[in-house]
């Protein structure tokens, strides 16, 4: 296959992204507003960062035809990738880890003729550095890899500055606050790029789980994919960051069920994270109102046997907030 027939498979990849929607949600204190990135085709964010990564790899010739994908991901970027992949025709090879939800292991495996799974916890207590020896391993193994790298990868970046970030400015003249979780960096990084370059008295709040080390924070085990890391992703050094709010497992559950019961959104884990953080950010917040925006970036749907399973929140999710129960809403 040539590379203008690869381009043209990913022109297809391209038009069917959607220009996600902007919803208003009802605030008493805000005006809030929810990008819902979970309408991308695979549900999540991570489709703008990996259709840009793998279209500038093909346009500068990284990926041919004979190229094997190789990738480290907790969930979202391993579909994104391996739904595309598929589409153009390339073998993907995703490293996951324990943490994976089953429904997105389950996709994994289905899509994938091959699928790695550490089980060996790092120096953290996590396994995204297990994830990324595994990846070095693969590279020399097979011939003819491309390693996406998104927690380096520029294009990363360009891709939410280009799209995700475009939209939004376009969507939402003004913009005081912006609200983005943060794992390897990508999002935060192409988000602030674009905001500050057209509106840059907005203030950026990053949000990371408690338990990474993104910011500082001390290393600690952590159980929902999607937010935080074990290592600090070079990409988070490219944003534009005002102030950082760390959220526990806890909160993010709270959040979640809060997000869902207020406004009938439904999710997933990072996306409760951001809406508690916004919550705690403002709660003593009097005068004019500020307009507020964050990123639904994925749906609830892989979360289902875990932050909106009553048993898993007690078994595991309440043992964090020092043996009390957790009052979802």
């Amino acid at each position: 296959m040539s590379r203008e027939a690869l381009l043209g498979r990913l022109a297809m990849v391209g038009r069917a992204m959607p220009r996600t929607p902007l919803v208003q949600l009802r605030h008493d204190r805000l005006d809030l507003y929810a990008k819902l990135e979970y309408v991308n085709p695979n549900g999540s964010s991570k489709d703008r960062s990996a259709y840009w990564i793998l279209k500038r790899a093909v346009e500068r010739g990284d990926v041919t035809e004979r190229t094997t994908i190789v990738e480290s991901s907790s969930g979202n970027f391993a579909i994104s990738l391996a739904s595309f992949c598929r589409w153009i025709g390339l073998p993907f090879v995703p490293v996951i880890d324990p943490n994976v939800n089953a429904s997105t292991e389950a996709f994994l495996r289905r899509l994938c003729d091959r699928v790695e799974k550490v089980t060996e916890p790092d120096a953290t207590g996590g396994y995204l550095s297990t994830r990324l020896r595994r990846v070095e391993e693969l590279r020399a193994e097979l011939s003819s890899v491309y390693w996406p790298n998104q927690y380096a990868n520029p294009d990363a970046l360009a891709a939410h500055d280009l799209l995700t970030g475009a939209e939004l400015c376009m969507d939402l003249p003004r913009i005081d606050y912006l609200f983005v979780g943060v794992s390897t960096g990508g999002t935060i990084a192409g988000l602030s790029t674009r905001l500050k370059r057209l509106r840059p008295d907005a203030w950026v709040v990053a949000v990371d789980a408690e338990g990474s080390v993104i910011f500082g924070s001390p290393p600690a085990k952590r159980r929902l994919p999607g937010l935080g890391s074990s290592i600090v992703p070079p990409l988070v050094g490219k944003a534009s960051i005002d102030d950082v709010m760390i959220v526990s497992e806890v909160d993010a559950v709270r959040g979640c069920h809060e997000l869902f019961e207020r406004h009938g959104l439904y999710a997933g884990g990072s996306t409760g994270s951001v809406y508690s953080a916004i919550e705690r950010y403002f709660a003593d917040h009097r005068g004019p109102r500020p307009t507020v925006a964050f990123l639904c970036a994925d749906r609830g749907t892989g979360y289902a046997d875990t932050v909106y399973d009553p048993e898993w929140v007690a078994r595991f999710v309440a043992q964090r907030d020092r043996g009390q129960s957790v009052a979802l809403v």
